[in-house]
């Protein structure tokens, strides 16, 4: 007997390799399945029951085990665990005073990044009331849009937003609605202070029994999308779901020791959902911008000894794009967390900067899947994990993108794109991957669910997302719906085009979108470009790159020049006013390029190359 086990303890040692031979990725998705349900169940715990256990609770925790420990740190201000505990306390009791907030009633918010927007919220939330972050570039009737949808009563303001308030007052008094400054004196006659009333307010502990009611499921906060199609909507975020997304954390193993660096917006689920309040789950330090800034991340980074960093669009390339330094790889960030990141960007971040862990995952903030690359692997947001899949499933499934709805069988049916085929992702809507949907207009909500996918009663959550599985498994962003178009029979993806593109080395940013021409059927592809400081524009070179790497379908025919590309809050790229403005020359002062194939090069667009194509006289 014992030297049979002798004989086979060899191949057994063997037999992990054997298998890691095989199956490359086995362990690791294995061990991120486990700590997914680790934290899934403990999550289910705290939010099953009510009262629920919230963030506030955590938030408490950590005061408790850590009350001199940073919490915040902003420019030179340093704020505790227990100073921002004793803060968010008179912010509820000056609230409750002063603006007559009751358990159950919302509050919005209309400010940039600052050590008050978080005390606010968790006073707030300490009063079992929720919070609507309303973006601070909103303006006029997005503002009264997003204002409406939450049906709060009481808007906290910076004073340098005044103008912005002033501009919707009117509004804003029919409807009842009080407006408080952020502020210690009046900033003009008439108006409202609040920070004057909170240093006023006992810094005693708020009653537990004013949130006592508070579930999983009720609403803490509404954040809103950033509204490139329209006019934004607020994602309905109830505290089960703020649990489940400070997670995030948990799978990156970030640790109590991390000081974690915000410069994305509050208002945002990246920095908010995830920032914010991962560092609580985790007990861990925030330093707070008020805006980021490229030229000064990394100059903060070593300051103040920043460990994990956030970034979402095109925050990483505007740090590639900043002039290299001897001072580039000297820091001690070791984890970046964040999506949107494109992978030559990603490539040129960390040659120049390092060897950071990147944490690219998917997500929506009113979305119910979750993908993160935990391998590390390039250009990957994730791996199809065929356990969580059994938990929370999904698929990809075939889209048709010229009729703008998912290809279904005889049947009715939708099918499932395969491996190497562009599909939407939808996930099922269960009671482990809920949808919370839209506050205001249900019609916002119906629209994003599928119904009757693969059989009678089913519903999946409507990503609107195109992505593609590789044959290993991995999950690649693709585009958005919305984006991708079709040119001669053929889908063009323009996140791929735009990939292409910044290959050039006079092209600092690139947005790729399609336009409709005159009497042609599908959309064409067009470039609006930003140039690198002191490069000018190549028509020609540019010509060669596109002919050498793009198909002539994805070939975009019409190149717009900017200074500046305009961008969400977010650092998302804004196409819907380019796809309208399109490529008439009489209508646009930019510079404006055509593709012209038998000069070989780009050449400047004119009025009379307008007309031609108009009337089909040139060939597209």
């Amino acid at each position: 007997m014992i030297t049979v086990f002798f004989t086979a303890l060899p191949g057994l040692l063997l037999l992990p390799l054997l298998i890691s031979f095989i199956f490359p990725y086995i362990f690791q998705d294995i061990a991120h399945f486990i700590t997914v349900m680790r934290y899934g169940i403990r999550a289910k715990k705290q939010v099953r029951k009510t009262p629920a256990h919230t963030v506030v609770d955590i938030f408490l925790e950590q005061v408790e085990k850590s009350p001199d420990k940073p919490f915040i740190i902003y420019q030179e201000e340093m704020y505790t665990y227990s100073e921002i505990d004793r803060l968010s306390n008179q912010t509820a009791r000056a609230l409750r005073k002063y603006a007559g907030v009751k358990s159950g009633d919302c509050v919005a918010i209309y400010m940039g990044n600052a050590p008050d927007y978080i005390w606010i919220w968790l006073g707030v939330a300490k009063l079992g009331c929720a919070l609507s972050c309303l973006n601070n570039n909103i303006r006029s009737q997005s503002f009264l849009h997003c204002f409406r949808c939450s049906g709060a009563k009481i808007i906290l303001a910076e004073p340098e937003l005044k103008d912005a308030i002033d501009e919707v007052m009117p509004e804003l008094m029919k409807e009842n609605a009080r407006v408080f400054y952020i502020s210690e004196t009046p900033i003009s006659e008439g108006t409202e202070t609040f920070l004057d009333k909170v240093k006023a307010a006992s810094c005693d502990s708020v009653p537990k029994s004013l949130r006592s009611f508070v579930g999983g499921k009720t609403l803490a906060m509404y954040i809103y999308t950033s509204g490139t199609t329209g006019l934004p909507k607020a994602a309905i975020i109830n505290h089960q779901r703020i649990i489940a997304a400070s997670g995030l954390f948990e799978l990156c193993h970030v640790r109590p020791r991390d000081v974690v660096y915000i410069t994305l917006p509050l208002y945002h689920s990246s920095a908010m959902l995830i920032g914010v309040h991962g560092t609580i789950l985790k007990g861990a330090t925030i330093v707070l911008r008020k805006k980021f800034s490229a030229s000064q991340f990394w100059d903060d980074c070593r300051k103040y000894n920043v460990t994990v960093v956030q970034y979402i669009g095109e925050v990483l390339r505007y740090l590639c794009n900043v002039p290299k330094t001897d001072d580039d790889g000297s820091h001690n960030v070791r984890m970046a967390i964040g999506n949107g990141l494109r992978t030559d960007v990603w490539s040129e971040f960390l040659r120049r900067f390092g060897d950071i862990q990147m944490y690219e995952f998917y997500a929506a903030t009113e979305g119910n899947v979750l993908f993160l690359n935990y391998t590390n692997t390039v250009g990957a947001v994730g791996r199809v994990n065929s356990l969580y899949k059994k938990v929370l499933p999904y698929e990809f499934i075939k889209y048709d993108i010229e009729k703008d709805e998912p290809v279904k069988d005889a049947k009715g049916r939708c099918i499932k794109a395969k491996k190497g085929q562009p599909g939407l992702l939808i996930s099922k809507i269960t009671t482990l991957s809920p949808f919370g949907g839209y506050a205001g207009d249900k019609s916002h909500t119906e629209k994003k669910i599928l119904k009757e996918v693969f059989r009678k009663g089913d519903m999946y959550f409507n990503t609107g997302d195109i992505l593609m599985v590789d044959q290993q498994n991995f999950v690649y962003f693709h585009d958005r719906v919305g984006d991708t178009f079709r040119w001669k029979g053929e889908n063009v993806a323009t996140t791929e085009v735009a990939d292409i593109l910044g290959l050039v080395t006079f092209i600092e940013e690139v947005n790729v979108y399609g336009v409709p021409v005159p009497n042609h059927e599908g959309r064409i592809g067009m470039a609006t470009l930003k140039l690198r400081e002191y490069e000018h524009f190549d028509g020609r070179k540019l010509y060669a790159h596109v002919r050498d790497f793009l198909p002539n379908y994805a070939r975009p025919r019409f190149i717009r020049i900017q200074k500046e590309l305009e961008i969400t809050g977010t650092f998302k790229q804004r196409k819907v006013e380019l796809v309208k403005q399109g490529f008439d020359p009489s209508n646009i002062s930019d510079p404006l390029y055509f593709l012209d194939e038998r000069e070989k090069k780009y050449v400047p667009m004119t009025q009379t190359i307008y007309e031609d194509i108009r009337n089909k006289r040139i060939k597209l």
